[in-house]
């Protein structure tokens, strides 16, 4: 699927079927991803950079489905320690691939060069922003999503450890919340497979399970799962 093809504006919420290592790519079925996933992410802060996971493109039977390339920061949850020139340098190779790029909010100005590139592709981009310890205040929510609409993000999405019922609460009505961009939320920790159904049916525009078998963060679903359930779900209103 081109970028051009790529929109998260209509607010359906898709499913995001994560794969984290490059074993996962070769063993997965091209159909099974199709049944289980509407888009695709590849984690490349996850494959190993010795089994040249990258350059060989195993993601190729998948190029009719939106790939989203991720090179994760290790701040927010990333596989290794790589800098901002590194993550770069797993990306650019795989824009010809990309529906879509994942950029966290700290990282804007960081790899800035990068998102000019993407803006004269006309590939899309999600602004994340992610916290393991705690849902921050919807203050610092709401400042990262700002910073998100001011970049050119197609969308933000938020992912933060619930601690409590009234942090699920929260999320959910961070979600309902007009943030003037599509916004997608998800918990981790306890609560986390609740949060991703309840910010489903909030209208969270990406929903993230895995592919395979490993998560590839605290709380996923295996994705088709999440996909089937999601279907299930009336979209709540504000």
């Amino acid at each position: 699927m081109t970028a051009a093809a790529f929109r998260l504006t209509d607010g359906r919420p898709r499913v995001v079927g994560s794969i984290g290592s490059t074993p996962e790519l070769a063993a997965l079925r091209a159909n099974g991803a199709r049944d289980a996933c509407d888009v695709v992410e590849i984690r490349l802060d996850l494959l190993s950079p010795d089994d040249g996971g990258a350059g060989a493109a195993p993601w190729q039977p998948w190029c009719d489905l939106p790939l989203l390339f991720t090179a994760r920061r290790i701040e927010e949850g990333g596989g290794r320690s790589l800098s901002a020139a590194q993550r770069i340098g797993l990306l650019e190779p795989v824009l010809a691939h990309a529906a879509c790029l994942d950029i966290e909010v700290a990282s804007i100005v960081e790899m800035g060069a990068l998102l000019e590139d993407l803006a004269s592709h006309g590939i899309p981009w999600i602004a994340s922003f992610h916290d393991f310890v705690q849902l921050p205040t919807t203050a610092v929510l709401e400042q990262a999503a700002r910073r998100a609409l001011d970049a050119g993000a197609a969308a933000f999405k938020a992912a933060a450890r619930l601690q409590q019922v009234a942090d699920l609460a929260r999320l959910a009505e961070f979600q309902l919340a007009d943030h003037g961009l599509p916004v997608a939320t998800m918990g981790m920790g306890p609560l986390a497979a609740v949060s991703r159904l309840l910010c489903a049916q909030c209208g969270s525009v990406l929903n993230y399970g895995y592919l395979g078998t490993t998560a590839t963060a605290p709380g996923q679903w295996d994705a088709a799962l999440l996909k089937q359930t999601i279907a299930r779900l009336v979209p709540a209103r504000a």
